[in-house]
């Protein structure tokens, strides 16, 4: 099928977020970002330990074909919102 499976476990004191493990795995594993799916994150009750599990296809056009949308949307980062007035926006110089 052109990927592999792997588990992993962490131990940190809060549940790691998923797009952060993602990047630690592609690294890790010395891949690309886009060919790694983290399917599962889970911390175990009373520990500092997140156990998971990840798809690390050998083609990202692969992952996208096989992976189902909510993983893919899943595994991407937040979009941070540009320009909106409610959060803030970015501060404008009024000198030239």
């Amino acid at each position: 099928m052109g990927r592999r499976e792997v588990a992993f476990s962490i131990e940190e004191p809060s549940t790691p977020r998923r797009v952060a493990v993602r990047r630690e795995l592609a690294v890790f594993l010395r891949t690309e970002l886009d060919k790694v799916y983290v399917r599962k994150l889970e911390t175990k009750a009373g520990t500092r330990t997140t156990v998971g599990t990840a798809h690390v296809y050998e083609d990202a056009e692969k992952a996208l074909r096989t992976e189902p949308e909510h993983v893919v949307a899943r595994n991407q980062a937040p979009e941070e919102p540009q320009g909106s007035p409610e959060g803030g926006g970015e501060e404008e110089s009024e000198e030239g």
